[in-house]
């Protein structure tokens, strides 16, 4: 199954009293580029989660992010240092025997005082376990939702094919009678300059512009593309470089059509399958 290079998952985890929280996201980009936002106290960490990531993660530039916050319905993770305070207000009688007009300090002043507060310490022994764990229900999470998004962009490459196919068949009639519809077109211009052309000539020049004009040969081809962008869809491998590889060969395919055919139905089909195919290589973009 396809899976799209864009995708969103976050998971958490409940270590008392904190709460770990995984964010994990990705965007298009051309190789695999991971990047990791990790608390200080789970730093080593950052290689096993590397693995963990690529290991399920082909292309993409993928960002992941760990926090730890308070427990939900938890109380205060900080304590007062009683030694802090004691000592800080021995400072505070040493400042008001000089200088007595002087403003005692407020609640909020003397918690901000450094060590006054002391936060639960984050042991990284209690945390790494729970936070890797977190990270594979998270990847699973993201892998769902990079495959839900695959699987939308297949089906709309598939649809844009099943059109192409139909183009192509509805005109297949039309290209067995250009040489009929040149030759009458040739004829009447002579017959309106008043020329009277030689037979062998004719046939010449009609022989010619046979060569010119045929697309048979691109017509097969876009027919043996779509064929293998079906095939590649159906793969349970990353994709996105083959199919990019095969928009590639079919812009090209409807661009020799476009500038080959003189009829004016065959080259609005030519516009119209190059429509076509610049939507799909909008959206193979999308895809790992």
């Amino acid at each position: 199954m396809p899976h799209s290079m864009t995708g969103f998952a976050s998971a958490e985890a409940s270590v008392p009293p904190f709460r770990l929280v995984w964010e994990i996201k990705s965007v298009n980009h051309r190789f695999l580029e991971l990047g990791f936002r990790l608390p200080e106290e789970l730093r080593s960490l950052e290689p096993l989660a590397r693995e963990l990531v690529a290991g399920v993660v082909r292309r993409g530039k993928v960002d992941c992010t760990l926090k730890i916050l308070a427990a939900e319905g938890a109380g205060p993770t900080a304590t007062v240092a009683a030694e802090a305070m004691q000592a800080l207000q021995r400072l505070q009688s040493d400042v008001l025997q000089t200088f007595p007009e002087a403003r005692p300090l407020g609640v909020g002043e003397v918690l901000r005082w450094p060590g006054v507060l002391v936060e639960a310490q984050q042991r990284p022994e209690m945390l790494t376990g729970p936070a890797r764990e977190c990270l594979q229900q998270a990847l699973t999470l993201f892998q769902e939702s990079r495959a839900r998004e695959g699987s939308r962009t297949a089906e709309f490459l598939e649809q844009r094919s099943a059109t192409i196919v139909a183009l192509v068949e509805e005109i297949k009639p039309m290209l067995a009678t250009v040489q009929d519809r040149y030759r009458a077109k040739l004829v009447e211009r002579l017959a309106r300059l008043d020329i009277q052309a030689e037979p062998n000539r004719l046939e010449q020049e009609l022989a010619l512009a046979v060569q010119r004009l045929d697309v048979a040969e691109e017509v097969d081809r876009l027919i043996s593309h779509i064929a293998e962008v079906r095939d590649v869809l159906g793969r349970a491998e990353p994709i996105g470089r083959r199919l990019d590889f095969l928009i590639q060969e079919l812009n090209r395919e409807a661009n020799t059509f476009a500038s080959k055919v003189q009829d004016e139905t065959l080259a609005r089909t030519g516009v119209e399958l190059k429509v076509l195919i610049e939507q799909m290589r909008e959206q193979v973009q999308n895809l790992e």
